[in-house]
């Protein structure tokens, strides 16, 4: 299945007749570097910077042709002056396997060439918030904060940079995944857990650029994306199916004890809404700073806050309403938890062998150490007794992405390469807890952290700290942006917070953007609301009675689609096959390859949300087939058009021949409920 070609001084390997490496001695497809790195931490934000202090091209390459353990194999043999590396080409469940010998010292990176189109389209490499189609661009591979603007250019950036470090760029993001899908057919899946970087922006090759060797390459070329896509889920892992109660309603995140979570309830169901949880995040308590609310890590109820919590939820469950909670892999200083994991050395350490303490931004917390088993089974627990057993229906299992790279773990290895993975030992732990409490088909946790290992295990993401406002890099459209990158790195379920999070600068979440953004969520797996960091200075679900009647009139919507997102989600559960998918997965030919502010829905859906501030129309490209307005009901040919959307009736066309085509047009729109 791979063949490969040497002619006039140029080797050409090929797997399944794809072209996929060009060597010369001119331009090697090997090179090692002898570097050193300087990193720096603040608050989650890291800081980087590479000193290249000597660049080796391997530029003489021979070839062997053998047989190990049975299997054919193909061995390229790069070398320069002394040094040299094997890499070993082979065939194993229909993908190519590319490994490598371990780099020859003094050399710290590998940096390999991959061949490229000078027209290739690439996605993926995780949770990608500001671009869509990668080509152009590099893209570090670090688990980190995603940054507050995320655009080096604009005001909110540089505030953020000036006063806390935090304004992000482009490529910051707390998903990274050294994986890509090439508009050639294939996609490259690194097996490393070191800092990495995918650069893009050459014409005729990509720049893969490691700390540590991978100890494969994956390589898997298939006849079209969606199969591509789906070959991606197979060999990382897949969400399983959603609890049957997320389809029934909204999940409104609400603050401040038990009376104000009763009074916001009674207000929504008041209107109409169907509510199917309530998220209190506060439940173990509040701690505020100057950037806001915040929460007291020490995770057990605050029975102050929330008085007879145990009595409200065992109400709330026999009236089909769950309460969900919050929990972070850190434990805060000088509390219990911190004092008991402190005691039992659970705790990651500093070079002292004290417990490593971790700056949140005006308080410190202390790393539970994940490579440590008892640690893990004590966490576990700590789930279990304080989240599972007060009845919780799920919670946000935030953060993960903090490592710090210089602490010292339990299992002896190096923080630098503990540091990606991280974010999927969390997930891990947490979806272990629930299995072993025999509640797998009745919680759901959700993450805005993940790698790798995170599909197997992570239920649900969701796109994590939004700014309450209309921005491409870190607003209302990052959010879809967030969804479709994941979608084609082979994690098919996500949400966002309705409304953003991130209340700074002078942000305040208008009116307008929260009822747009709560459109936006009628389309996705799950409705989740956010009050923000400065509830006080954002526009809520139940800011005026407008407001309170538009989502439920959109929370309705939702529910009526509840057998097609059923089907949806279980096709990404057993077939890989992401819920939100880019267009270009069923219509492979331009426009579509670059379209990131439309969507399907499951197959038949098509969403085109509108996201900017004062837009009530908007012009968009449909795919070569009959297509009805969700709302008006009328008949589109496909090709361009521009179409009303006035709010409560965004832009959403069904496929006219689909085999739920009656559902859709029997749907209630509840449009007389609208502004």
């Amino acid at each position: 299945m791979f063949s490969h070609t040497y002619q006039d001084g140029k080797l050409s390997v090929f797997f399944n007749q794809m072209k996929i490496l060009e060597h010369t001695s001119e331009h090697p497809v090997l090179m090692l570097q002898r570097n050193q790195a300087t990193i720096d931490m603040y608050r989650g934000n890291y800081f980087i910077e590479e000193n290249v202090e000597e660049t080796l091209g391997l530029r003489l390459c021979t070839i062997n042709e053998a047989y190990v353990e049975g299997r054919g194999v193909c061995i390229l043999h790069f070398s320069s002056e002394m040094y040299h590396i094997t890499c070993e080409l082979s065939e194993q469940d229909g993908r190519l396997i590319i490994r490598f010998s371990p780099l020859p010292q003094p050399y710290n990176r590998l940096v390999l060439h991959i061949w490229a189109e000078e027209k290739e389209h690439i996605w993926g490499c995780g949770e990608q918030f500001s671009y869509f189609d990668l080509r152009g661009r590099n893209y570090p591979l670090w688990t980190q904060e995603q940054g507050v603007g995320r655009n080096k250019h604009t005001l909110i950036t540089q505030l953020a940079d000036k006063n806390d470090r935090a304004g992000g760029d482009y490529h910051t993001t707390f998903y990274p995944q050294a994986t890509f899908v090439s508009s050639r057919g294939y996609f490259l899946h690194a097996n490393t857990d070191g800092y990495a970087d995918f650069d893009f922006s050459h014409e005729h090759y990509h720049r893969l650029f490691f700390w540590e060797v991978p100890s494969s390459l994956v390589l898997s070329v298939k006849p079209s994306l969606l199969e591509v896509v789906q070959d991606i889920s197979f060999l990382l892992g897949r969400q399983p199916l959603l609890p049957n109660w997320v389809y029934d309603g909204i999940i409104l995140g609400v603050q401040g004890g038990t009376k104000v979570l009763l009074d916001k309830l009674a207000l929504m169901e008041a209107v109409g809404t169907p509510v199917i949880g309530i998220w209190i995040q506060d439940w173990q308590g509040e701690k505020y700073t100057s950037f806001g609310k915040r929460l007291r890590w020490n995770w057990q109820w605050d029975k102050q806050l929330y008085p007879e919590l145990d009595h409200v939820i065992e109400m709330l469950k026999q009236r089909g309403i769950g309460v969900l909670g919050y929990i972070n892999p850190y434990v805060l200083k000088d509390y219990s938890l911190f004092e008991e994991a402190a005691g039992k050395g659970y705790l990651g350490k500093d070079s002292q062998g004290k417990p490593y303490l971790v700056d949140f931004g005006e308080f410190d917390a202390g790393v539970v150490d994940f490579t440590n088993p008892e640690a893990v089974r004590w966490y576990k627990k700590v789930i279990q007794r304080e989240l599972i057993d007060l009845g919780l229906r799920g919670w946000m299992a935030d953060f993960g992405e903090y490592l710090p790279h210089d602490i010292t773990l339990y299992n002896g290895r190096s923080a630098l390469l503990e540091h990606n993975p991280w974010p999927g030992y969390w997930a891990q732990l947490n979806k272990q807890a629930i299995v072993e409490s025999g509640k797998g088909d009745e919680l759901l946790f959700f993450m805005r952290s993940g790698s790798a290992q995170s599909l197997a295990s992570c239920p649900m993401m969701w796109a994590g700290d939004q700014n309450v406002d209309w921005s491409e890099d870190d607003g209302l459209p990052s959010a879809l942006c967030a969804a479709l990158s994941l979608a084609m790195s082979g994690a098919g379920l996500h949400h966002s917070d309705i409304g953003g999070y991130t209340t700074l600068y002078g942000m305040k979440r208008s009116k307008e953007l929260l009822l747009r953004w709560c459109e936006f969520a009628v389309f996705t797996p799950m409705m989740r609301t956010h009050e923000g960091n400065r509830p006080q200075e954002n526009w809520q679900f139940d800011s005026d009675e407008e407001t309170r009647r538009f989502f439920a009139a959109m929370t309705n919507l939702h529910v009526q689609l509840k057998p097609y997102l059923q089907e949806a989600v279980r096709e990404n559960a057993e077939q890989g096959i992401p819920v939100m998918r880019p267009l270009f997965l069923y219509y492979p030919k331009d426009p579509f390859f670059t379209i990131k502010d439309s969507y399907l829905l499951g197959r038949d859906l098509l969403v085109a949300p509108v996201m900017e501030e004062g837009v009530t129309s908007r012009n968009l490209t449909l795919p070569p087939e009959r297509w009805v307005h969700l709302f008006t009901k009328e008949s589109f040919q496909g090709g361009s058009c521009r179409v009303n959307a006035p709010l409560g009736m965004p832009p959403v066309f069904f496929r006219e021949d689909s085999a739920f085509a009656s559902l859709f047009r029997s749907i209630n729109t509840g449009t007389e409920l609208l502004p």
